[in-house]
């Protein structure tokens, strides 16, 4: 599509939104300003650096083995660099523990500290990202029988704990180097794959162990903490100690906020209803936005239904400023750049469809108990010529318009990716 005809589309689109008194320009400058935490771990199907070639496990699997995973750091970052190139905004990238560069030199999870993140803090530096941060509580030898800070054992839940304590360090110092702030969210495998004869006990040892990975206080300009709940996970199907509930009730009266996966409660459950209710009671809380098909919840985002009612409820509910967008999603079955820019882009269309709504005319409609008007605009707008802004976007933002970001992809695959033997 040429210049001339991107520019014709979008007038004739801007036109048309602003009869619902919607100004196209004016959502795109505040889309421009979301940030969105891409995972690293897409990129590598959840490897890591820290001990090349484990097992995953402990709660966590993923299927599919197209070529071209990255094998070091340098590849993951390269391959962040491409995919960046083809979606429009400013986004950062989201790292786990287990990313650590050792150089040789094996340190435990519970000796970790900020010097085997020095590439990547270099690295983002460069190129005025901000980097989020995770603490890695699976794939090692101390997640004994599934459990981490839940353990029976105060020695291992110990290591656990001051794995924690590191981290958060860790986040603290990536933040003060970056000048940008840095989230560090803390998610556990525990659980019981058939049902338990105390659920008490495991619930109480990781309140206590929470306590102590929180009692440090550390500057909120550097660093915020987050809690995540789960459902379920793989060999923990019938309890999870920490449960929405539980960590609904920890950040309430701890003071962390609360990462709500969209991936981690049951099939026929969303998380967008739950983000204005927690908003009532949290300063801020933080997203993993994924996809979940049945009983797995780590599919590629696509634009479904339940990623447009999550979009409309932070932009409706004016929470841009108080929800830390993040994806979380592993798909080795396809092309990995491919689906890191598959789910950013789909997540940021979400948001722009959003902002393209006549939210003042719809709430003022239902104030009047005009729910006719309501659901009329709201069928409406699912027609209105949304495509021609997403175009204008990425043309202006200098990245590929429609589907001519996939030949890049192909491109990027021939010349770098089918390059990569692994081991």
């Amino acid at each position: 599509m040429t210049a001339k005809s991107l520019n014709t589309a979008y007038r004739l689109a801007q036109e048309r939104y602003a009869r619902l008194g919607v100004d196209t320009d004016a959502a795109l400058k505040r889309l421009e300003r979301v940030p969105i935490s891409m995972h690293c771990w897409q990129a590598d199907d959840v490897g890591g650096f820290e001990n090349a070639g484990a097992a995953l496990g402990d709660g966590l699997a993923v299927t599919g083995n197209y070529p071209g995973k990255a094998r070091t750091a340098d590849e993951l970052r390269a391959d962040f660099v491409k995919a960046t190139s083809l979606i429009p905004g400013r986004h950062r990238l989201n790292l786990h523990a287990s990313y650590a560069e050792m150089s040789g030199k094996r340190v435990d999870r519970d000796a970790l500290g900020v010097e085997p993140f020095r590439n990547w803090i270099a690295w983002a530096k460069s190129l005025e990202l901000g980097l989020d941060f995770n603490q890695t509580y699976f794939s090692h030898p101390k997640v004994d029988r599934g459990f981490t800070l839940t353990h029976p054992d105060r020695a291992i839940r110990g290591f656990w704990i001051e794995h924690g304590i590191r981290c958060r360090e860790i986040g603290a110092a990536i933040g003060k180097a970056l000048g940008k702030t840095c989230l560090t969210n803390l998610w556990i495998p525990d659980g019981m794959k058939d049902t338990p004869a105390d659920r008490r006990g495991p619930r109480e040892r990781l309140a206590e162990s929470l306590d102590a990975i929180f009692r440090k206080k550390i500057d909120r300009k550097w660093n915020v903490d987050s809690v995540e709940p789960k459902l379920f996970g793989i060999g923990a199907e019938s309890y999870t100690p920490g449960s929405h509930d539980f960590y609904l009730g920890y950040a309430a009266t701890r003071g962390t906020l609360l990462t709500l996966d969209a991936g981690h409660y049951h099939p026929t459950e969303g998380i967008a209803d739950k983000i204005s209710s927690v908003l009532c009671f949290l300063p801020e809380i933080a997203l993993h936005v994924s996809r979940g098909v049945r009983w797995d919840s780590d599919h590629v985002v696509t634009l479904t239904d339940e990623l447009q009612a999550i979009a409309q409820e932070i932009v409706w509910g004016g929470y841009l400023d108080r929800v830390r967008i993040g994806l979380d999603y592993f798909d080795a079955s396809i092309n990995r750049v491919a689906a890191w820019v598959i789910g950013t882009r789909n997540m940021i269309k979400a948001l722009l469809l959003a902002l393209l709504a006549p939210t003042t005319t719809l709430k003022s409609a239902e104030l009047e108990g005009d729910y006719t008007t309501r659901l009329a605009l709201m069928e409406e707008l699912k027609l209105l010529p949304f495509g021609a802004v997403w175009d204008h976007y990425c043309a202006t933002q200098g990245v590929p318009v429609g589907e001519s970001w996939l030949a890049e992809v192909k491109q990027y695959e021939k010349v770098v990716l089918a390059k990569r033997v692994q081991p």
